[in-house]
């Protein structure tokens, strides 16, 4: 892999939140690259830190040590004069729809804000044909944009979202639970346009969520997050069939499984004691207070990833054997709606 080949990467990067009750370590020490032209799915439960890995990628929230990189520049410390150009070639979309957009401006007003401030139509008559164009691209009608967002449904809404997002012709996508708060026909609905307008468009998505359906679907490479922290990373056919880390072959016990057989049958990994507070981590390996593996060397030890099968990682010093955890699953084909 060479360095064209990366989009954006991570290097070490922390971000910490100083509270009263202590400092919170959200994201402590997470390396990833996003390949161009790839899903990279990011999982984990919630408060495992993705979604702060996903903001401090576009500077959204400032890292405490660490660097962000952006086409092969070191965006970490630019200047939010420096960091406009930037926003130009990584855009979000936010997990609630509602929230993301201004409830007082109409759906076109916002969908030309990132062409007004990008410089990249020349007249009201151009953004105005503009706009309709991507909105015709997410599968919504011109007339939307003469709408205001409580007007729409969230289905709606999240494409408006996506439309403003494709606005500035972005090289990387951060989707942080695009599809979290939507119903599950919505959703299939939502995934598909995802996966037609990277196809369409050669896009590159960070598909963050804790759907861990949703993100076999969607995701070429997958990483696993706990506690701030990777854990595992690897293509979804290793990830899903020979989870190498614990957590992972946990969080892959309780998705439930189609066929009625199978599922009757499913050992599932049920964890014990509660998820640490990042204020105050384990020492070691942060998963060791829930592992059912974990022994004396787990507490003295922090696991650096380290390679257990092709393009296969793991922070685990006694990696599972490689044992499927998990029959069937679906093709990446389009998702039929509920």
């Amino acid at each position: 892999m060479t360095a064209a080949d990366v989009v954006a990467e991570l290097d070490d990067l922390a971000v910490h939140f100083p509270t009263r009750a202590g400092v919170v370590r959200a994201v402590d020490g997470v390396t990833l690259a996003v390949r161009r032209g790839e899903t990279l799915g990011l999982v984990g439960e919630s408060g495992s830190g993705k979604s702060t890995a996903g903001l401090a990628l576009l500077r959204l929230v400032e890292p405490t040590s660490g660097r962000v990189r952006v086409a092969g520049a070191d965006v970490t410390r630019w200047s939010r004069r420096r960091l406009r150009g930037m926003r130009r070639h990584v855009a979000m979309v936010f997990q609630d729809p509602q929230a993301s957009l201004d409830p007082r401006r109409t759906v076109g007003d916002s969908i030309a804000e990132p062409l007004t401030v990008h410089r990249l139509a020349a007249s009201a008559a151009a953004r105005r044909a503009r706009v309709a164009e991507l909105l015709d691209l997410v599968g919504l009608r011109a007339d939307t944009a003469d709408r205001h967002p409580h007007e729409l449904s969230g289905g709606q809404r999240q494409r408006v979202g996506m439309a403003r997002a494709l606005a500035g012709e972005p090289d990387l996508i951060v989707l942080d639970e695009p599809i979290a708060s939507l119903d599950l026909s919505v959703q299939a609905q939502i995934m598909n346009l995802l996966r037609h307008l990277q196809r369409d468009l050669g896009l590159t998505y960070l598909f963050i969520a804790h759907d861990l359906a949703a993100v076999e679907h969607m995701s070429d490479r997958i990483a696993v997050m706990y506690l701030g922290r990777i854990v595992e990373t690897g293509p979804p056919e290793r990830i899903y069939r020979q989870p190498a880390h614990p957590y992972t072959a946990a969080l892959l016990s309780a998705v439930p499984v189609a066929d009625p057989r199978v599922e009757r049958e499913r050992r599932r990994i049920v964890l014990t004691g509660d998820i640490p507070s990042p204020v105050d981590p384990p020492t070691g390996c942060r998963f060791r207070t829930r592992c059912p593996r974990a022994r004396d060397e787990c507490a003295r030890t922090d696991p650096a990833l380290a390679e257990v099968g092709p393009d296969h990682r793991a922070a685990c010093l006694f990696p599972l054997d490689g044992e499927p955890d998990r029959d069937g699953g679906p093709a990446r084909e389009d998702v039929p709606a509920a």
